[in-house]
């Protein structure tokens, strides 16, 4: 069995969902995880897909094949043959808010990456906040810090910069952060 990771981009129609199944149905594969959306008119997705490994070539190109739609076919650890290790170290999730300005994704990956983390999920949007006036950005994510990282640093780096941005930050140890309703 193979784990394929397909990543899908085009312009939103009704079916985009329903064909991409469809493919990997007809390669006897089985739908994981995913994460779909529409953002500003354009469907964006990335899927795993548990595939017999005799077929995967074959469902990569029939997915290739989706009209309409910009593809990505790659195993779950880079390429269709395998290779790669279990993740390691604690996970974490972030939650910010703060009025909107450009930069804050920036710099708080910037701060991320300093300490080797490794972001795993990023949810970002801006909602209206007609009593403060403007804009507010509210962002969401879950990473995984290496098992020799300095969490007391990574703590101290993201609060020294929640105060530089004038953001609220809530770093907790966890699997998951919340979804927005």
């Amino acid at each position: 069995m193979a784990t394929l990771v397909i990543t899908v981009l085009g312009e939103d129609r009704p079916g985009l969902v329903s064909s991409l199944a469809d493919v990997v149905a007809a390669h006897g594969g089985s739908w994981g995880r995913s994460q779909l959306a529409q953002l500003a008119g354009t469907f964006a997705g990335i899927v795993t897909v548990d595939v017999p490994g005799d077929r995967a070539e074959a469902l990569a190109r029939a997915v290739g094949d989706l009209e309409g739609l910009d593809t990505t076919v790659r195993s779950a650890v880079g390429t269709l043959d395998g290779g790669g290790g279990p993740e390691e170290g604690a996970t974490f999730h972030l939650d910010l808010v703060g009025h909107d300005q450009p930069g804050i994704v920036q710099q708080v990956s910037g701060v991320l990456a300093q300490q080797g983390v490794s972001v795993e999920r990023l949810d970002t949007r801006v909602v209206p906040a007609p009593q403060a006036g403007g804009s507010l950005f509210e962002a969401r994510a879950v990473f995984r810090a290496p098992e020799d990282a300095d969490l007391m640093h990574l703590r101290s780096a993201l609060e020294e910069l929640a105060r530089e941005l004038q953001v609220d930050v809530t770093l907790d140890p966890g699997e998951e952060a919340a979804v927005w309703e």
